[in-house]
């Protein structure tokens, strides 16, 4: 790693490579198989991946599911500076008039992106416009009829928009998130979110609660596709990695030895623990379905020192870039990735980053498509 400058990792990428949308059926996806020892690439399709994966490998899957995290409110400037142990939920409904938050007491619409649980009813969040929200302010978010459905004080800021936000506590907040947030595309689908969305930007396989993003590579999968690799003796397990913000922030930095990444939050399960110790032991393959999946195996493989792994949860900053040694993965499914972007990198230390990046200029000749909703790459 060291020595390797940010800007070795970027590319040419058309904006009309980028995909806006996702496939009209999922799993339909062009998948272009990249074979590492042979040093040759060919063009694919998702629908084959089932017969590259031999009997025996296990495929692990993230089951992270992605909140609706994005929220649009107004700035509200509270009519006092109560303590937050006196602070009491608003049920109120937005009227003219209303004694606790009334029109001549709203200020300019604001987008909040929640990105990461930071305590009890306390979130970080990216926040825009960022400048104009200091520390002290109170937001309110509403309901399409006009209740009040959460409030908010910002009690601390970071770099770059992000800001710490304490909520009012209610009784269910993901339950709320679901009644207003919307989900959080990336920044390059320049769209809004719509309600189709909510299905398509979700893996069929997730189910713990907590990203603020989708871990991509798993959005390729259908029920057919997961028994079909059933069928032909591949073992599946199934890890969870809440995506956060370094899925979003870009690094700003020069050089790769300088590269420090946001923690994000894992759970290494018993039975998933179980599956991956078989794997170890027998010297079956270990296929891992998306960059969340390596970081989280690798980073569990390094605290485990040689020993078997544990269950447990934890947090992992783990920034994987040439010159790593992978102790887990034995192939790889990945999107395809930002310029300059860690994913980009890891992809690079797990391919070469040579090879790797003759593979995108291959993709962007033959108009793959790129990034979230895009197509895929299958590295053995």
């Amino acid at each position: 790693m060291s020595g390797l400058r940010v800007e070795e990792f970027d590319f040419d990428l058309p904006q009309e490579l980028i995909a806006q949308e996702p496939p009209v059926e999922r799993g339909t996806s062009r998948m272009l198989v990249i074979d590492r020892l042979a040093g040759v690439l060919r063009d694919s399709n998702f629908a084959e991946l089932p017969s590259l994966l031999r009997p025996g490998d296990l495929l692990v899957l993230n089951d992270s599911r992605v909140i609706p995290a994005r929220l649009y409110g107004r700035r509200v400037r509270p009519e006092s500076q109560a303590s937050q142990q006196n602070w009491v939920p608003q049920v109120s409904i937005l009227r003219p008039g209303n004694p606790r938050i009334s029109t001549d007491r709203w200020l300019a619409s604001i987008e909040v992106l929640l990105t990461e649980q930071a305590g009890e009813h306390r979130w970080r969040a990216l926040v825009k416009p960022g400048k104009k929200v200091g520390v002290g302010e109170r937001l309110a978010f509403f309901s399409p009829t006009g209740e009040l459905e959460l409030e908010a004080d910002v009690i601390d800021r970071g770099e770059f928009g992000e800001r710490v936000l304490q909520f009012a506590p209610v009784d269910d907040f993901l339950a709320v998130l679901d009644r207003i947030g919307h989900m959080p595309l990336p920044p390059y689908i320049r769209r809004g979110d719509q309600a189709a969305d909510r299905e398509r930007y979700q893996t069929v396989f997730s189910r713990d609660p907590g990203s603020v993003a989708a871990p991509t590579a798993g959005l390729h999968f259908t029920p057919q596709i997961l028994d079909s690799l059933a069928a032909r003796g591949v073992e599946i397990a199934r890890i969870t990695l809440h995506v956060g913000l370094g899925t979003f922030a870009p690094l700003r930095v020069e050089t790769l030895d300088e590269v420090r990444l946001h923690r994000e939050r894992y759970t290494l399960s018993a039975p998933a623990a179980e599956a991956l110790n078989r794997a170890v032991c027998d010297g079956r393959r270990i296929v891992a379905a998306g960059t969340t999946v390596v970081r989280t195996l690798e980073h569990c493989a390094i605290q485990a020192d040689g020993s078997e792994l544990q269950p447990h949860s934890g947090e992992t900053e783990i920034f994987i870039s040439p010159g790593f040694q992978f102790r887990m993965v034995g192939a790889l499914l990945t999107n395809f990735h930002l310029p300059q972007s860690s994913l980009l990198m890891l992809v690079s230390a797990f391919a070469g980053r040579e090879p790797v990046l003759a593979a995108y200029r291959h993709a962007v000749q033959e108009k793959y498509r790129f990034f979230s909703y895009g197509d895929c790459m299958f590295i053995a």
